[in-house]
């Protein structure tokens, strides 16, 4: 894969909206419905959520500030004084940050806040390198990446994208242990 410098200028606080068939795609191998209150932390306009709405579950939505649809909550999930809810699930596109730094933050937050789902959109290459092996090899909840294979649009009339994106997936402590996670493969319109 090669990454190739996006044209467009960063977005105030990494509003990048997520496409609804990426939201599908999670959803495929980690549905959830009736019964489940999911936290969207990242909520932006509310894409994501209202993917999730649709499967009956209940989805409390947050963010940094408010943009086109206003938030159940105003807060910044990277702040260390926030605190959780129970929550059955924490399914979000976080803001990456220079370097994947806050997606880091964001993804150790997220374990910490929520005992059950955690499903983080982030680049293909997240996975990769030494100071992330407590998200992933050395974490018993890791169980899988959901690589896309079509590339999300983040930019009206970009039909190209600039890189590949992944959903990354944790399940409930304890989870299946080292050795289980699997990588799965989902595109916007399978072969049938």
């Amino acid at each position: 894969m090669t990454v190739v410098a996006s044209n467009y200028a960063r977005k105030e606080n990494d509003l990048y909206q997520t496409e609804p068939w990426a939201t599908e795609a999670l959803l495929r191998h980690f549905p959830v419905g009736p019964g489940w209150v999911v936290w969207e932390p990242a909520a932006g306009n509310h894409l994501m959520a209202d993917v999730i709405r649709e499967t009956g579950a209940k989805v409390v939505t947050s963010d940094i500030e408010t943009y086109d649809r206003e938030h159940d909550h105003i807060i910044d999930f990277l702040n260390p004084r926030v605190t959780a809810q129970a929550y059955n699930a924490i399914y979000t596109n976080p803001p990456y940050g220079k370097g994947n730094r806050d997606a880091v933050k964001f993804a150790r937050l997220a374990l910490e806040r929520c005992n059950g789902h955690v499903a983080l959109l982030l680049t293909a290459k997240f996975d990769f390198g030494k100071t992330r092996v407590d998200l992933f090899r050395d974490n018993p909840r890791y169980v899988a990446k959901i690589a896309l294979l079509d590339r999300i649009q983040w930019f009206p009339g970009d039909s190209s994208g600039t890189e590949d994106h992944a959903w990354y997936v944790w399940a409930p402590a304890p989870g299946p242990g080292i050795g289980n996670a699997k990588t799965l493969y989902d595109e916007r319109n399978p072969v049938v």
